[in-house]
């Protein structure tokens, strides 16, 4: 059954969604801010790979593994609107401890702190952009917070360019400080921001819920016409109650957990931290290196900006197919140029092609999918289990990530990756239903009953 959508007030919604959405800009530019500090931090503190890779490389993801398994907890008891403000007050102390640190510990404290950060935030932020859209924008409003995230990533490679040498030995602390100016800017922007009207229904506070659908709205009828919808799959005592783990969550569990698992085992972090490293192995010099990484920042928020334009329209599988072809040919090429010993500009465009498919398939699809698939009563606790699968293996890549560069050919490391990719092009085919044009409730529904892929 299809279930009455709302037309939303476009510059009412929009506004709460753009602000929300800026937690993934900060998402972005804190996850790849550090690769422009990697190098210079490891010859000032002169520590290991093992040291660099866990205490320096990977702590920040350590903090997103418990920001992300936790995060839900706070999403459902103090709602979406207050763990975002939470998330900004994290993002804003570690962009300034970081900078500020005067050892490595302490460097590994502040960064484990926008590491929190950052898991709650691939929580809380998508699940509050899809419970105030409706079902015919609700892939380009939760897909904005990927759009955000991958701006992030470019303009941290950017100023990490524009940075370099420009505190001297000290550049890098100016390259983790400035971020501070978003993440306080975030701050201001998310205080006025309103509750999820689906967050308050399953907290019972109904006539608030009414409030904030009517400025959405505007039409009375409508209003209590979603009102109606939302509540008839909504039981407000069930929000603490209700347990993640039972049999009739099996199926948004196994696609949760499978579409997480193939977007980190396609590499796509261990490119996004280690790409001056990577660069300069297939032949670029350092300031080279750097530079490049900017076209890997670029063509990542083209291609998304593209898959953002889809997502409604031709739906997410169909982004999953292209992304997953993508892969496997950039990834398959990447390795045999590494492993024949070609250019560097042959690799860079394979890095390229690699990127742009992560962009228009996995990277515009993951968050999107992941927030509509479990019932509003579970939401927060399924998307809190999906993205600690995502960033288990994010923290685990990255930690080693360090030590197979130094230890492992790198076209071995790329083959391996694009074997798995293969393995998503199965999933995608196989068991991932298309979820574009229905409302929550619809998909509730329809993912409950099993339906086919592609219905």
């Amino acid at each position: 059954m299809q279930i009455n959508t709302f037309s939303v007030d476009k510059r009412y919604t929009l506004l709460a969604a753009l602000s929300v959405a800026l937690a993934g800009f900060l998402f972005g530019f804190d996850t790849v801010v550090i690769s422009g500090a990697n190098e210079p931090i490891k010859e000032i503190w002169e520590t290991s790979s093992w040291f660099h890779g866990f205490f320096i490389m990977s702590m920040a993801l350590w903090g997103t593994v418990l920001g992300a398994i936790f995060g839900g907890i706070p999403t459902d008891k103090w709602g979406r609107k207050k763990t975002l403000i939470w998330i900004g007050v994290l993002y804003f102390a570690s962009a300034l401890g970081s900078a500020l640190a005067p050892d490595p510990y302490s460097f590994s404290f502040f960064r484990f702190i926008g590491g929190l950060g950052v898991g709650a935030s691939s929580v809380a932020a998508p699940a509050y952009l899809s419970e105030i859209s409706s079902a015919r924008n609700r892939g380009k409003l939760v897909a904005l917070y990927q759009f955000n995230l991958v701006l992030g990533i470019l303009l941290a490679f950017i100023s990490n360019y524009l940075l370099q040498g420009f505190g001297g030995a000290n550049d890098w602390r100016y390259m983790l400080g400035v971020e501070a100016i978003p993440a306080f800017i975030y701050l201001l922007l998310v205080l006025g921001v309103p509750h999820s009207p689906r967050w308050l229904v399953l907290k019972g506070r109904i006539d608030e819920a009414k409030a904030i659908l009517k400025l959405m709205l505007g039409d009375t009828a409508q209003v209590e016409s979603t009102l109606a919808d939302i509540r008839s799959h909504s039981d407000s005592s069930s929000l603490a109650k209700e347990v993640l783990w039972q049999k009739k969550y099996y199926r948004p569990l196994a696609l949760a957990f499978f579409i997480a698992f193939f977007n980190q085992l396609s590499g796509i972090n261990f490119v996004l931290y280690y790409a001056p490293v990577i660069l300069e192995k297939s032949g670029f010099a350092s300031s080279d290196s750097l530079l490049s990484s900017v076209s890997i920042g670029a063509v990542n928020l083209i291609f998304t900006m593209i898959g953002l334009s889809l997502i409604d329209r031709s739906g997410r599988r169909t982004l999953m197919y292209i992304g997953s072809f993508a892969y496997v040919i950039g990834l398959s090429m990447i390795a045999y140029g590494f492993y024949s010993d070609a250019s560097p500009t042959f690799s860079l465009v394979f890095i390229l092609v690699f990127i742009a498919g992560h962009a228009i398939g996995q990277g515009a699809v993951i968050w999107v999918f992941i927030a509509e698939i479990f019932p509003n009563a579970v939401r927060a606790k399924g998307q809190s289990f999906g993205v600690s699968v995502h960033w288990v293996l994010a923290a685990l890549i990255t930690l080693v990530g360090e030590v197979l560069i130094e230890s492992i050919a790198a076209w071995i490391i790329f083959a391996f990756f694009a074997g798995f990719m293969v393995l998503q092009l199965l999933f995608t085919h196989f068991m991932m239903p298309e979820t574009k044009g229905k409302s929550l409730e619809s998909v509730e529904d329809e993912v409950a009953l099993g339906a086919s892929p592609g219905n």
